[in-house]
């Protein structure tokens, strides 16, 4: 935002000077201009996806907790296949395709460590590729943790099928923390929050919207679709998700530490 000039002028007695800002800020009660680059349906899968791996990989261990470690499992399936159709037959912005374009200039930013000298490489863009290579990584995971741990449930494959569900599981949750570390140390890098447009949808800057339409409906919608599900395994179960025994197993095993 330009800064504001002032005209030093003769004022009448009792009146105040007119206001001034200065570059970067804003003036008081007045928002700062910002843009939405997310919508609300691709934050919302975001956010449900980390909670059920985040819920699924500290309920892997102990047969009390099984039942609610499957339907955080099968949570990620169901997750992902709305994340596919939905970059195949959504908007422009959360097409799968846009991914794989980035993805594509990969080779050659790579190549441009022999050709360029250091000082001229383009490191945002390496930077946005490493983003997306991660985001990628994730959802391509998803597919042998959840197969896996079917399989694993279903008692096929004896103690292999533990030991492949356990690896892809610790795999998953390697490229989870390298993804944290990445916008943590762009975060800092840039001094902008990173994270900020997954929760708020917006980023600070002025311009047009790059998402025209915040979808809120599909939102809701993927919401209650995982909520209903969850009521309906709760249900099927004759203890619930997280039964009596469940809660005196946790308990007992703080006590124990």
């Amino acid at each position: 935002m330009n800064p504001i000039n002032t005209i030093n002028t003769a004022s009448a007695p009792g009146s105040r000077p007119a206001a001034s800002t200065t570059p970067g800020s804003a003036a008081p009660g007045v928002a700062k201009a910002s843009r939405r680059v997310v919508d609300a349906p691709t934050r919302m899968f975001h956010w449900l996806f980390a909670l059920c791996f985040a819920g699924a990989y500290l309920t892997a261990d102990g047969e009390s907790l099984r039942l609610l470690h499957v339907t955080l499992g099968y949570t990620l399936a169901g997750l992902l296949g709305f994340r596919v159709v939905y970059g195949l037959v959504g908007p422009r912005h959360a097409r799968l395709s846009l991914m794989g374009r980035k993805l594509a200039g990969l080779p050659a930013w790579l190549a441009s460590f022999k050709s360029v000298p250091t000082t001229q490489i383009n490191w945002r863009q390496g930077q946005n590729l490493l983003m997306a290579l991660a985001v990628v990584a994730l959802l391509v995971l998803v597919l042998p943790v959840t197969l896996s741990g079917y399989l694993n449930y279903n008692d096929f494959g004896g103690e292999l099928m533990e030991d492949l569900h356990g690896a892809a599981g610790d795999i998953f949750l390697g490229v989870v923390l390298a993804h944290l570390a990445m916008i943590a140390g762009l975060s800092a890098l840039r001094r902008k929050n990173q994270a900020l447009p997954m929760l708020t949808g917006r980023t600070e800057g002025a311009g047009p919207d790059l998402v025209k339409h915040n979808a809120r409906w599909l939102a809701l919608l993927v919401l209650l679709s995982v909520l209903a599900y969850w009521t309906w395994e709760w249900r099927q179960s004759p203890d619930g998700l997280l039964s009596l025994s469940s809660i005196a197993a946790m308990r007992q095993g703080e006590s124990d530490d």
